[in-house]
């Protein structure tokens, strides 16, 4: 496996699950909100992420992990293998609140280091909506645009759970 695609609403594991396909697979890991976002939650202009996507894209090996549906077509015309967490919005909002608290006055490792944690209500409604949002037009992505594509869909705990200790032995 050289190039995988992790996607799923904010907090649904995608970054906890891109490091571990990184080491197994010993691929680099691109986390995209260490790049979309600059110093203190400043969004890059869409000309130079789209940019920066191609390229990270374009390499031979990488785990993406991120959602930016704008520009998943780019991911997904080189991705061997897409790992969508469709977890309940519950869980999500559960794991939001919780790194919220482990990361307070600080940055996640998946993220831009002039950026500290934060919690505000928009993004709480990102969150909640983010099956009746973008859960279809995931759908149709991946449909669309994956016939070269592996595509796994993962729907709790247990199922990621699962699918690591099913990974090869590399």
């Amino acid at each position: 496996m050289n190039r995988v695609m992790v996607i799923g609403s904010p907090g649904s594991g995608k970054s906890t699950l891109s490091q571990h396909l990184g080491r197994h697979y010993k691929l680099p890991v691109i986390h995209l909100d260490k790049h979309y976002w600059l110093a203190n939650w400043t969004p890059r202009d869409n000309d130079s992420f789209d940019q920066m996507l191609e390229q990270f894209a374009s390499q031979e090996q990488w785990v993406i992990d991120g959602n930016y549906s704008r520009t998943m077509d780019i991911r997904l015309k080189r991705a061997e293998q897409v790992i969508w967490l469709d977890m309940p919005t519950w869980l999500c909002l559960y794991r939001v609140f919780k790194r919220r608290l482990i990361y307070h006055k600080k940055s996640r490792p998946d993220m831009n280091e002039e950026c500290q944690e934060k919690l505000d209500l928009a993004f709480l409604k990102w969150v909640w909506n983010y099956r009746k949002r973008s859960r279809p037009a995931t759908i149709q992505k991946l449909r669309e645009g994956s016939a070269h594509t592996e595509v796994i869909i993962l729907k709790s705990k247990a199922e990621v759970a699962a699918y690591i200790d099913s990974l090869p032995v590399e």
